[in-house]
């Protein structure tokens, strides 16, 4: 119900992904934060103006990742957040801070994109904290079998179970990846986990012009490299890639 309450009765929701340029105090931070938040903005209304169904918006050029993120990152969201959510006033948002900063996010969603957010992080500790600050209404979408992660503790655990045991822990959402940024996740583990749970089931990699036919049946995409010049994660969003696609998605909606 959650889910419906963000996106109504939406067909393959499309959710956009900005990637926030590398924020001051990390290795390749070279802009000053009003270019940072110029340049989230401006990818924002680009979405926005294609008719983008969601975003979300992530840290991901603060490479390498730190598991132990400063204070001043979490300023940094907000303020890029808060940008953004006056640039797409009614587009639900969400937020991703690398690397597994679950509690950082949540405390990002709260004070930046009010109830509407939406997390890739992890259940235990986080839904304790985010009863604890009146957080209920931000969503928690987990990753099973993530990219760029090793599974061999997880091998003998298929990933309809690993579905099964995330909706148990109360997550609202899953996100199924490919085993990279901008790979191709697997249509075949999509209808999979779509038969093992209740709960909504995304696409998190690899979803393209092309091959969108594929993921259909999935309550959402996550589309972040395919959104870029050149098809690469690090570029700046491509307006015509974007309005490509949600053309497509339109006439599948009809």
């Amino acid at each position: 119900m959650k889910f419906l309450e963000l996106f109504g009765r939406l067909k393959s929701v499309v959710i956009g992904m900005i990637h926030v340029k590398a924020l001051p105090g990390t290795p390749l931070s070279c802009m000053k934060m009003s270019q940072i938040t110029e340049e989230a903005c401006r990818e924002a209304a680009i979405y926005r103006d294609a008719g983008i169904d969601g975003v979300i918006i992530e840290n991901m050029h603060d490479i390498p990742y730190s598991f132990s993120v400063g204070p001043e990152v979490c300023a940094c969201m907000t303020a890029v957040c808060t940008a953004v959510r006056s640039i797409c006033p009614f587009l639900p948002l969400g937020v991703q801070i690398l690397s597994s900063a679950n509690q950082q996010a949540l405390a990002v969603a709260l004070a930046s994109v009010a109830d509407e957010g939406l997390l890739n992080a992890c259940a235990g500790d986080l839904l304790r904290y985010r009863k604890q600050i009146g957080a209920e209404r931000v969503q928690i979408f987990t990753d099973i079998k993530k990219k760029h992660s090793s599974h061999a503790l997880t091998s003998d655990v298929s990933i309809e179970e690993m579905a099964r045991a995330a909706e148990f822990f109360l997550s609202d959402g899953l996100i199924i990846t490919g085993v990279a940024t901008g790979m191709r996740a697997d249509p075949r583990e999509l209808r999979e986990v779509s038969q093992s749970v209740r709960i909504p089931v995304l696409i998190g990699s690899g979803v393209t012009y092309d091959n969108i036919e594929r993921y259909l049946d999935a309550n959402g995409m996550i589309i972040g490299s395919h959104f870029k010049e050149g098809g690469h994660w690090a570029n700046a969003v491509d307006p015509e890639q974007v309005k490509r696609l949600m053309g497509k998605i339109r006439d599948f909606r009809k």
